[in-house]
């Protein structure tokens, strides 16, 4: 499961199973997420989007074994697309999973992923 906190760059990412240690914090945005979509066909993958007008695409770090940890830095984005303005909704398509729609501005643009 994942999370945006409000007014925010962060992500948390959660495993239901055990909902009070996070497994990841997605904190590469320079400003507040707006929307994220996880991948229809990747059950790791998540897109996330916001005020900063990136698109960024995440492999999400299976859960963590007991006393294991994620390094400090935390995790880095596989994929980015910039869009110059603030990005508002995304959606990843499930009929077809290598697109993904972005809405900002008063545009929508389809990225091939």
């Amino acid at each position: 499961m994942a999370a945006i906190l409000m007014d925010s760059n962060r992500i948390i990412i959660l495993d239901i199973r055990s909902p009070a240690i996070p497994v990841a914090e997605l904190q590469r945005h320079r400003a507040c997420v707006n929307t994220l979509a996880w991948a229809p066909q990747a059950p790791r993958h998540l897109c996330s989007a916001g005020d900063d007008g990136q698109a960024l695409i995440w492999e999400v770090p299976a859960a963590a074994a007991p006393g294991t940890t994620l390094p400090p830095e935390g995790v880095d984005p596989m994929l980015s697309y910039s869009a110059g303005a603030e990005i508002n909704q995304l959606q990843w398509s499930a009929a077809h999973p290598d697109w993904i729609g972005i809405a900002f501005a008063s545009k929508v643009q389809l990225l091939r992923v």
